[in-house]
């Protein structure tokens, strides 16, 4: 998680609270260390963007999930 904080420029307690909305879900190693996948580090890093604009993170994660699931959309309906 250090590791991941480092590069996202953030905190750990911010990954923290990215997993306690819900919008991430890190695996975990044998030891118990989460790992993130590049995806997750991807919706992370626009979460930050977010945050740093000044939007609270419950919105900030809010806005990330309808996002994806515009351009789900957007693919599901171009033929």
């Amino acid at each position: 998680m250090g590791r991941a904080a480092d590069m996202l420029g953030v905190t750990p307690a911010f990954l923290r609270a990215l997993g306690e909305h819900r919008l991430i879900t890190p695996l975990r190693s044998k030891g118990g260390h989460r790992r993130y996948s590049r995806h997750q580090l991807r919706v992370a890093a626009r979460a930050r963007e977010l945050v740093d604009q000044g939007t609270p993170i419950e919105a900030a994660c809010r806005i990330i999930v309808l996002e994806d699931q515009l351009e789900e959309a957007r693919r599901n309906s171009c033929p």
